[in-house]
């Protein structure tokens, strides 16, 4: 403890006791946080079935918990430890998660997104292809989520299309039961997505020992990452196969797809509704490549490349970023903005509040790409989370989209079906509730 508690302000807190009314409205009410920040300052204490948790926004409080480092450790609800199981790198700390998330990493680094890169760009094409090819009106989210699954599951996992598409229908369930209330009743969605989630270990198995027997007879991996992945595990002398690898699988099955679908729908949803700024955005997508030049797919829509599309993605991520906060549990007292947050509590950083709370700006509620491009200040952006357990897969995600952004745009030219329901589902990411239907035509 580096801080005098003496000097700190105590806790505010609120009166909830067993927390499950508070517990139901921060499933469904999406100024759960900002109203509370708005009461109790950026620090507050609260209870969320009978789990003491501390909400925090603002830059202040964030980098004081990142210099913290030591004094906490990761923390998910229930639900989500559960369906990610024991043994996933979300659920480990220490020593522990660090070794492991150095193996889990390769499959994200530079050398790796080149590899990947061709074919996401032939998805890009193929999805364009399809919306063009289909009737109209169409809904583009379940498009887009299929997109994003593909991503990851054929081009970094390397699965061929029938491993695919039963992974597929299995992931939809389990991810309708992150964030649940973690009662197993008959046909809840927790209950469901638990009976997903050993088919889809029975499969990610399956899959991994189809590698396994390839490695041993000295034939090549498919197509995809687990050579990567299997390198990284032999060298820190983990057996690939095992249950370990099988759950460190359907993290990454998550952290590439469903988080991404989110941001892609959000996307297009926030460009479609202002088309002033879809128009900006447009003119100068009409000076970039499609496709990319060979090689260089990583870097060819950068931010140095294509300001105006970095701008628009950092505003849709302000704005909905895929994941409304990320959590920690102090293992020691810490101070936070000036107040004393004591021991074994759960830590809440809430993204959605802190990406619409700032000085510098007071029109934080309002979709405006070139604030990013201007010489002001802004809130603190961390759409994929922070610190040492930052999102892994947060460079394919930008990779994902900005290819999808630019090979879809300069293909297509979409409309919004009127007099449908836009606003958004938050649970487990954000997305359109009615699927954004849509018109596509070709530019």
């Amino acid at each position: 403890m580096l801080f005098d508690p003496a000097t700190l302000r105590p806790l505010p807190i609120t009166p909830a006791v067993s927390g499950v009314l508070e517990t139901l409205s921060f499933l469904r009410d999406p100024d759960f946080a900002r109203s509370r920040f708005e009461r109790y300052g950026d620090v507050y204490g609260t209870t969320l079935l009978g789990q003491r948790t501390v909400f925090i926004r603002g830059e202040k409080a964030i980098s004081d918990l990142f210099a913290q480092g030591d004094a906490v450790e990761g923390w998910w609800p229930e639900s989500v430890r559960k369906l990610l199981g024991p043994l996933s790198l979300a659920n480990r700390n220490g020593v522990d998660h660090k070794a492991r998330r150095r193996v889990v990493g390769q499959l994200f680094a530079s050398s790796a997104l080149k590899r990947y890169s061709p074919a996401i760009v032939a998805l890009v094409d193929e999805l364009s292809g399809e919306l063009l090819g289909g009737a109209s009106p169409v809904a583009l989210v379940p498009k887009l989520r299929r997109f994003a699954f593909s991503v990851i599951a054929s081009t970094v996992l390397g699965l061929d299309p029938v491993d695919r598409e039963a992974l597929f229908v299995d992931f939809e369930t389990w991810c309708q039961g992150l964030f649940s209330l973690p009662f197993a009743l008959p046909g809840s969605p927790y209950a469901q997505a638990l009976q997903a989630r050993q088919r889809l270990l029975q499969r990610l198995g399956a899959v991994l020992k189809k590698a396994q027997s390839a490695a041993a007879a000295g034939a090549p991996l498919a197509a995809g990452g687990l050579d990567l992945l299997a390198g990284g595990l032999d060298e820190a002398g983990l057996p690939l196969g095992d249950d370990d690898v099988a759950e460190q699988l359907l993290l990454l099955l998550f952290a590439g797809y469903e988080t991404t679908a989110s941001s892609l729908s959000c996307l297009l949803l926030s460009l479609l509704q202002h088309p002033a700024e879809l128009a900006w955005l447009q003119q100068e997508l009409d000076g970039l490549p499609w496709p990319p030049a060979p090689g260089e797919a990583v870097t060819a829509f950068e931010a140095s490349r294509a300001p105006r599309l970095d701008a628009a993605l950092k505003e849709v991520m302000r704005l909905t970023p895929p994941v409304g906060g990320f959590f920690r549990r102090t293992r020691e007292p810490i101070a936070l903005a000036g107040v004393l947050v004591p021991a074994d509590r759960v830590v809440q950083v809430s993204i959605a509040a802190s990406h619409r709370y700032g000085s510098g700006s007071e029109d934080l509620e309002v979709f405006r790409p070139q604030r990013h491009l201007a010489v002001e200040r802004t809130v603190t952006l961390l759409p994929y989370g922070g610190g040492e357990r930052v999102c892994l897969g947060k460079a394919l995600a930008e990779l994902e989209i900005r290819l999808l952004a630019v090979g879809l745009l300069k293909q297509l030219s979409v409309e919004l079906e009127p007099d449908q329901d836009l606003t958004l589902s938050l649970i487990p990411s954000p997305s359109p509730k009615q699927g954004l239907l849509v018109r596509p035509c070709r530019r």
